[in-house]
């Protein structure tokens, strides 16, 4: 790690925050989830549907990681510097995702004032797991929530953390195992073998980033005292990670999340978070937005400092 990274990370970041996800520009994810689909569709049948799932996940987050890394070390090793760094940015900008993700929240509250129920119902779809046809507003707020305060985690933190540990093939080995996840991580017929490795290795990579990302939304908010109500109320989940930035954000909003909902037609007794089921009204996606920012560009300014350490010590 060194100065050539500060560079990569401020200049990814920056236009994460302008840019999000060009819908016209080829997307890195969009080819890891190609290469998912293409190796599941080969795989997930027969016997061994275990052994074949957890090899495809190898094979591809091998990959994800050996190359950008042999790419980066040649550029560099040929005196291409500046191509090196041009090459890292626009890999850990694909990387990232908190404008997009902050982007869809306000989508999803904006289309449920304006448009409707139904109009917001099928608008959260795009972004959340669970079944929208029976929500009401306030389920359709606070599963946005769920979602922003969740993915802050698996879009923007884990990552920049992966990129600190592993630089930029450390990112990208991160989001295959998280787009992983995404795609075959069910516990349906389809999937329950054949994703579990998958899963697994997500929950594994993501153990450390979640409570990074649930501490800092309680330090952007000047609430270090709700620690204590975070670690108990995160541990209910039924994920191992997810739970602690989504009671850190409930703590924040002194709200109520969790609770039973419908995943693939089944429903899903998830425990509540929080105890005060209060209506969450329009105006805090603004609150949110502004906690998502914060600490993700706190996260930025904590990695330099890390670098500069090593750098200069």
């Amino acid at each position: 790690m060194g100065l050539n990274h500060i560079y990569i990370l401020i200049f990814a970041f920056t236009f994460d925050l302008i840019l999000g996800d060009p819908i016209k520009m080829p997307h890195l994810i969009v080819a890891f989830g190609n290469s998912i689909s293409l190796g599941e569709k080969w795989l997930n049948k027969g016997r061994y549907k275990f052994l074949k799932g957890a090899l495809l996940v190898i094979v591809l987050v091998s990959f994800s990681f050996i190359v950008p890394y042999l790419i980066i070390r040649w550029l560099n090793a040929s005196n291409f510097q500046i191509s090196a760094i041009v090459f890292s940015t626009l890999m850990l900008f694909y990387c990232l995702a908190n404008k997009t993700l902050i982007k869809e929240g306000l989508a999803v509250f904006s289309t449920l004032k304006k448009e409707g129920l139904d109009a917001g119902r099928k608008r959260l779809s795009w972004i959340v797991g669970r079944e929208t046809n029976n929500l009401s507003e306030q389920q359709i707020r606070v599963a946005t929530f769920e979602t922003m305060s969740e993915n802050l985690s698996d879009g923007v933190i884990a990552p920049l953390f992966y990129f600190l540990i592993l630089g930029v093939p450390g990112a990208m080995a991160y989001k295959m195992i998280n787009t992983f996840d995404s795609m075959v991580g069910y516990k349906n017929d389809r999937y329950i073998w054949f994703g579990k490795f998958a899963a697994k290795l997500d929950d594994v990579v993501n153990y450390i980033p979640a409570r990074i990302t649930a501490i800092l939304l309680l330090f952007v908010q000047f609430k270090l005292s709700g620690l204590r109500f975070v670690f108990k109320e995160g541990s209910k989940h039924s994920s191992p990670n997810a739970g602690y930035p989504e009671a850190a954000l409930a703590y924040i909003l002194d709200c109520q999340f969790g609770g039973p909902n419908y995943y693939h037609r089944k429903l899903v007794e998830k425990p509540f978070i929080g105890n005060n089921n209060r209506d969450i009204k329009h105006e805090e996606i603004k609150i949110v937005t502004h906690i998502n920012y914060k600490v993700s560009i706190l996260f930025c300014f904590i990695i330099i400092g890390v670098i500069l350490l090593f750098q200069y010590a």
